[in-house]
């Protein structure tokens, strides 16, 4: 380890071993009182097992919702340095004045470059690769096999094209019809699975029919608290539906989500681009006839 400026015969730094959620958090506090953090971990990156975990106990908030903000100020912190495929081989010294030994693995990438953008993953090759199964030729009727052509004709020749195409056929059919993603795997030449797999991660996205509008419903910690649980009863009685169903007429689907980043306004729902703020069950009501009559006014309503 580097040496540090000693006072009173004690090092001025501190190492933390294992770059999980009580790591992250404990190389905050003590960078926060003024200790430089040598924060050290055994795989690739930090955030340890929570990294991997959809929802948490009890709240069922996203992992990332709690750890994105540790991982942005330990990026920003000068204080701390994160030390990524790193093992503890020694340690030396007495309380307050040691010496830890620490090997690191090479990550054969210039990390005073690395931008995260993943083009040496998709690159390796080294990498173990999975045969593809091979899916049938996809058969979707002409009008709309023309309208998803031209919208991969428009991105096949650009990097990473996937992404933008999904998101374009997404917003053009509402939602992906299966004749559709495979027809995106054959034209675009990715693996049906690996289209299947963003088609099926994202919110945004959807492989059922839904409707036009798609009323979410926070029920995040802080909209939770305040009453979006009350909110999303009244949203069903209104339309007739039950959450994650969607009107006979194909206009709206009610949906709960865990965070549309509006704590501040809880208890919110959006719609759309619009956000509705600070509701209460009174105003369910007039918001859900709107757009179940078609009708769609306003971006924010902050009550």
């Amino acid at each position: 380890m580097p040496s540090e400026t000693k006072q009173n015969g004690r090092v001025g730094a501190a190492l933390v071993v294992g770059g999980g959620i009580g790591g992250m958090q404990a190389a905050l506090d003590l960078a926060g009182g003024g200790i430089k953090v040598y924060l050290a971990d055994s795989k690739a990156s930090i955030g340890g097992v929570m990294a991997q975990l959809d929802k948490t106990f009890p709240t069922n908030d996203c992992a990332m919702c709690t750890m994105a903000p540790r991982l942005v100020e330990i990026g920003r912190h000068k204080d701390i340095e994160i030390l990524t495929l790193s093992d503890v081989e020694r340690i030396e010294g007495r309380p307050g004045n040691f010496t830890v030994t620490i090997s690191r693995r090479p990550r054969f990438v210039d990390e005073s470059k690395c931008t995260g953008c993943g083009t040496c993953v998709a690159n390796c090759p080294t990498q173990t690769r999975v045969q593809p199964v091979e899916v049938p030729a996809a058969e979707i009727e002409p009008s709309l096999r023309v309208k998803v052509a031209n919208i991969i004709a428009r991105h096949k020749n650009r990097q990473g094209p996937l992404m933008p195409i999904l998101q374009e056929v997404n917003a053009a059919l509402n939602y992906f019809p299966e004749a559709v993603l495979k027809y995106i795997s054959q034209e675009t030449g990715y693996p049906f699975t690996h289209v299947y797999r963003i088609a099926t991660f994202y919110s945004a996205f959807s492989v059922v029919p839904r409707g036009k509008y798609v009323i979410n419903v926070c029920m995040g910690t802080t909209c939770y608290v305040r009453g979006s649980e009350r909110l999303m009863d009244r949203f069903a009685e209104t339309l007739k539906i039950r959450p994650e169903e969607t009107t006979p007429d194909m206009l709206v689907t009610l949906k709960g989500v865990r965070c549309i980043g509006c704590c501040g306004l809880a208890p919110a729902v959006m719609v759309g681009d619009s956000v509705y703020g600070r509701l209460t069950v009174k105003e369910v009501a007039g918001i859900a006839k709107k757009y179940a009559g078609g009708n769609n006014h306003g971006k924010v309503n902050a009550g």
